[in-house]
């Protein structure tokens, strides 16, 4: 029998967040503080509408972009939040989750050998998705002394003739970084001179702390060249309702939605009629949770350095990303030995790309109950291990 694999997935190597994982559900007793889930139920009002829709027998096919009031209200929500205008026609596509608008952005948009820029460490989907599109990617390493952002000095230098697109992502999952407006402001002039595509993945917008999200798209001459994706996973904890959306040119949306077609036809129905309860009144729900994520992430600051471990200050997201390099370890090491020896689960920094080394992710997405004992246990880990 001829091999019926394809060369191409076989060598692509699995997502580093989940081995561990697969570990910790077998583990008595063992915390996790990986994986990117919300604690929180999604708000009751959500569900709700969600429960309607199926006694109202909602249960057919949407058109292929998605509910038209779903759409409108995805307008309405970035020309409130973000001073974006959108086409709700034209302009706007329903997805399932903010996963698949990445792969299909990609797959419209690159023919092969085309070279897209992706700043690391950085969520594990756009290196593999960018490789089964058929584009090359070129790896940017985010520095700690940056504060893992993205640097005119490095955009510039890791632009050849062959690039076409840049995928920004913050906040910034691992790390927990933004970039605000000067940042933003920084880069803007090289795209629009380089005549990149932007991939502005923001689906932490609304988790950010102390500064308000800033937007590429919301710059001028950028909205032209910019594909914004966001959904409701983390805003509203509706990680398994697999609901997103992506905005952007009609030019590049229209052939999404055709990839969008074939592969999936349309997002889950009674999703997309909670994903409409959550726009128009789910601001509050928001507010709470992030309030919550606020204190959660300041303890969690406070209780790693005074354990001698260097962190910055993650402004977004959930997580931290604390350095290990004093402990002699790499981070594969250490987040073996932590699970073996104290049955807490992190995700080492390589998981999210080779200069991820000396580094680990740790989510504040649980209670604070759960957090203070996970710290403990990390904390006695640190102190028998410490060179």
């Amino acid at each position: 029998m001829r091999n019926p694999l394809s060369k191409l997935v076989v060598d692509m190597p699995p997502s580093g967040i989940r081995k561990f994982f697969d570990i910790v559900s077998e583990m008595k007793d063992a915390i996790s503080l990986g994986v990117g889930e919300p604690d929180f139920d999604t708000p009751w009002h959500i569900r709700e509408e969600g429960i309607y829709s199926l006694e109202k027998g909602r249960t057919i096919y949407t058109s292929n972009a998605g509910l038209k009031e779903l759409k409108i209200e995805i307008c309405n929500y970035l020309q409130r939040k973000y001073d974006l205008e959108y086409d709700y026609n034209k302009e706007v596509i329903v997805t399932v989750g903010g996963s698949e608008a990445i792969d299909i952005a990609l797959r419209a948009m690159l023919e092969p050998g085309d070279e897209v820029l992706i700043p690391m460490p950085c969520y594990v989907s756009y290196h593999p998705c960018t490789v089964l599109a058929g584009g090359v990617p070129v790896v940017i390493e985010l520095k700690g002394e940056n504060d893992f952002k993205l640097t005119r000095e490095q955009l510039l230098s890791s632009i050849t003739d062959k690039t076409k697109i840049l995928i920004l992502a913050f906040p910034n999952n691992p790390t927990g970084a933004i970039m605000d407006y000067d940042d933003l402001k920084s880069i803007v002039d090289v795209i629009i001179e380089k005549d990149l595509v932007v991939i502005s993945d923001e689906i932490y917008s609304e988790l950010t702390y102390e500064k308000k999200h800033v937007s590429i798209a919301s710059f001028s001459g950028m909205k032209e060249r910019t594909i914004v994706i966001n959904g409701f996973s983390k805003s509203y904890a509706m990680t398994g309702w697999r609901l997103g959306y992506a905005v952007g040119p009609n030019m590049i949306i229209e052939q999404m939605i055709k990839i969008h077609q074939f592969a999936i036809m349309c997002a889950p129905t009674n999703s997309q009629y909670s994903g409409i309860e959550a726009l128009k009144n789910g601001d509050p729900d928001v507010e709470m949770m992030r309030d919550a994520y606020d204190k959660r992430r300041r303890f969690l600051l406070h209780a790693l350095r005074n354990m001698g471990l260097e962190c910055f200050e993650p402004y977004g997201a959930f997580y931290v990303f604390p350095c290990i390099k004093s402990m002699g370890m790499t981070s594969e090491e250490f987040a073996t030995k932590l699970l073996q020896e104290e049955k807490v689960a992190v995700v080492p920094g390589t998981a999210f790309g080779d200069c991820g080394e000396g580094y680990l992710r740790i989510s504040y997405a649980y209670s604070i109950e759960n957090l203070k004992i996970a710290l403990e246990r990390i904390e006695r880990f640190v102190a028998r291990h410490r060179k």
